[in-house]
């Protein structure tokens, strides 16, 4: 049995921070050093009041709208946040409620980023395969922009908000292949929020850039990419029997593109197999192949095989090729 991605949607919150906007409260960081260095034009930033089961909910609706799905087929929803209403219930049950998804509908959390999306298809294709569920939706959705400080111009400047909704069942657009998937948590301390669960109370001091908010190691984090990526890449296409000249198109998690064509050279793709698809939508995370993978099909070009490669947070990182 096989399982396949039948239908993508995704959901952009309606207020937008463009490098103007960031410029004018950082005026040594202009519009053009901010494409140069990320290449951001603008990104989506969710409302005060609108949180991941919000933008989780409206994605969910645009998929169920754009492509006439019966709510009551979803039988097993996975929901991918780093950025979750509360510590507990999970974000997947509030969803479930949100959605009007039948309450004979499994719903559970992944707590996962970067790679969010194809750690999320594994788990999918598992229970499609298994016969444990027939129609799966994955729910990546993230309001990162509530993990920075209103000072911190860089990542500011790198992440908006989104929320993109993926049904995968047995049949569809395209069969999932094979994964290859990894985890070093030596890397975790280089990406992350360190105050406000367990281990470390948030702070009362809301003034500075502090441990309460995101903190991201550049320069560490590219290290980390640049080597093992380009192992994922060689794994993944000898996992597929496949070659970098027999893959249609390569999609990455949209870091930044100075990463990106880094990577891009360095494992020797072609540039018109290498889509970069950020300009309008930042970094947003879990959500950044989905939504380059839906506009990029949305051009109804014939491209019968796509590698998905995602990695970051955590560490972690894992790709897989789809097959048309």
């Amino acid at each position: 049995m096989e399982a396949y991605i039948k239908h993508i949607s995704y959901y952009l919150p309606s207020n937008k921070l463009s490098n103007e906007d960031i410029a004018s409260q950082f005026p040594e960081w202009n519009s053009e050093k901010i494409i140069q260095k990320i290449g951001v034009k603008s990104r989506n930033i969710a409302g005060k009041e609108e949180f991941s089961s919000d933008i989780a909910t409206e994605a969910i609706n645009a998929l169920c709208l754009e492509h006439s799905i019966d709510k009551n087929d979803i039988d097993y929803l996975i929901v991918c946040t780093q950025s979750p209403d509360y510590f507990l219930p999970t974000t997947a049950c509030i969803v479930q409620n949100k959605a009007g998804l039948s309450t004979n509908c499994a719903a559970i959390d992944i707590n996962q980023g970067c790679s969010g999306y194809i750690y999320g298809l594994s788990l999918a294709k598992g229970l499609v395969v298994a016969k444990i569920a027939k129609n799966v939706v994955l729910v990546t959705a993230e309001t990162y922009s509530k993990h920075i400080h209103k000072d911190d111009k860089g990542n500011l400047s790198i992440f908006g908000d989104a929320a993109s909704a993926t049904l995968i069942s047995d049949d569809g657009m395209y069969r999932i292949g094979e994964f290859s998937l990894g985890t070093d948590g030596r890397g975790a301390e280089n990406l992350i929020v360190r105050n406000g669960a367990m281990k470390n109370s948030k702070s009362t001091d809301d003034n500075n850039q502090n441990d309460n908010y995101l903190y991201m190691d550049g320069p560490e984090i590219f290290n980390f990419t640049s080597k093992a990526v380009p192992d994922l890449i060689a794994t993944t296409l000898e996992k597929n029997r496949e070659t970098t000249e027999t893959i249609d198109q390569f999609i990455f998690h949209q870091a930044n593109t100075f990463m990106l064509n880094y990577l891009r050279k360095k494992i020797n793709i072609p540039v018109d197999k290498f889509l970069i698809d950020m300009e309008d939508y930042g970094n947003t995370v879990s959500s950044t192949i989905p939504i380059a993978l839906k506009n990029r099909i949305g051009k109804s070009l014939d491209e019968n095989k796509i590698l998905l490669a995602g990695f970051g947070v955590g560490y972690s990182w894992g790709a897989l090729v789809i097959y048309k």
